[in-house]
């Protein structure tokens, strides 16, 4: 199949990408168009020679001395990396923690926003969360004996008009996983604290892709993972957000060595440090952690603004290649189409996803599929192209067009 003006215009579209510099930050394979990074973000340059450099280095030569020594300092990555990370989402330094799992974080989180509104019994959460949020949630609905209930972000204001007086956290996705979604960190923010609740967000698909500001959206706590947008690697460190206005009263069911005030005094009684550094729970998984610092200097002088506009007009331009060449061949969108209303992911829907997914990984473009008819695509505009998504929409156009 040919379509000369859409490759025509990928190929100045991408001309004119002021990150196209970018994509030579990364390791990709030749000839494959990688639209996964929703999932699992491509390896950045920097981060072989960084692993060499911990393992020999600072492990093999610096030893238990590299916890504090000045060219490792492997003891202050949580924070360090925390800040990184922070001015990513619109976070002043002092407020970001990274490590531990999302998993774990998640759990803290909510239970700590919960303990903040004592007398409140209603935790309300995403209908369509990811797994393991929703699981976490009813778990800490056990614990605090809270009831959790689960609505569309879509219907949060009502929901807070009904029971906002009981409701003590409110907990949504800023980027739906599976539609690729956008909500309304703000507005949403804004209504929870209205009705006197708190805000907890989960950023895995937004952080690296969208341009945040948590502080001047005043929102309470957020968590994220750094191995989708961020390209820190499989299993890479969670992040936790505390707004600094948490810090002194918030109290986590997970209270590990490395948040007591002296860590080291090995003391009987639980203390948590002063500050943000109370996130911290166990001992910094420190080759992960190292990986991750390295990842981030993709972004280095990346203004988070361009790279939203880049995302949207990769996302944009791959809608609009499917319009064209996937017109009757039974494809549906179900990512929305106002701009500001998706992430940095498109999500199609098809009878034959199962195998449509795995056919085009077989031709060089990986995206990836949620049972039983999703496909999805994601798109960091670090190092996709307009060419990567004129392709894939080609690649599904010739797969059905064969198989009809």
């Amino acid at each position: 199949m040919n379509f000369p003006s859409m490759d025509a215009r990928a190929a100045a579209l991408d001309a004119a990408n002021p990150l196209r510099h970018c994509r030579e930050r990364f390791l990709l394979p030749e000839g494959v168009a990688y639209l996964d990074g929703n999932s699992l973000g491509a390896l950045p340059a920097a981060v072989p020679e960084a692993m060499r450099d911990a393992v020999h280095r600072q492990w093999g030569s610096g030893l238990i001395g590299s916890w504090f020594a000045e060219d490792a300092a492997w003891w202050g990555l949580p924070q360090r990396i925390g800040d990184r990370v922070g001015a990513l989402l619109g976070a002043a330094p002092g407020q970001t923690v990274a490590g531990d799992s999302t998993s774990v974080q998640i759990f803290n989180t909510l239970t700590a926003a919960a303990r903040l509104r004592p007398g409140r019994e209603l935790l309300l959460t995403d209908a369509g969360h990811f797994p393991t949020d929703a699981y976490l949630a009813d778990s800490v609905g056990e614990l605090l004996g809270l009831e959790v209930r689960r609505i569309a972000p879509g219907g949060l204001r009502a929901a807070l008009a009904e029971d906002g007086a009981r409701t003590a956290v409110v907990a949504f996705p800023a980027v739906d996983f599976a539609t690729g979604e956008r909500w309304d960190i703000p507005g949403l923010t804004a209504a929870a604290h209205e009705a006197g609740a708190l805000a907890v967000w989960d950023l895995c698909h937004a952080a690296g892709a969208l341009e945040l500001e948590l502080d001047a959206w005043n929102v309470d706590f957020a968590v994220g993972c750094t191995y989708k947008y961020l390209s820190g690697g499989p299993g890479a460190p969670a992040f936790v957000y505390a707004a600094r206005r948490h810090h002194e009263t918030m109290r986590q069911p997970l209270t590990g060595w490395t948040g007591h005030a002296e860590p080291f005094a090995m003391r009987a009684g639980y203390e948590p440090t002063a500050g943000v550094g109370r996130a911290r729970v166990g001992t910094p998984t420190v080759l992960s952690m190292l990986a991750l610092e390295a990842a981030l200097r993709a972004f280095d002088d990346v203004d988070m603004a361009t790279l939203r506009a880049q995302s949207l007009s990769l996302t944009g331009f791959f809608i609009e290649c499917c319009d064209t060449l996937l017109d009757g061949l039974g494809f549906e969108l179900v990512t929305p189409r106002p701009p500001d209303r998706r992430g940095s992911q498109v999500t199609l829907r098809h009878p034959d996803a199962a195998k449509l997914v795995p056919a085009a990984a077989e031709r060089g473009v990986v995206g990836d599929k949620r049972e039983p008819d999703l496909l999805r695509y994601g798109f960091n505009a670090l190092y996709n192209t307009h060419a990567d998504a004129f392709r894939a929409a080609e690649t599904l156009a010739e797969l059905t067009g064969f198989a009809r």
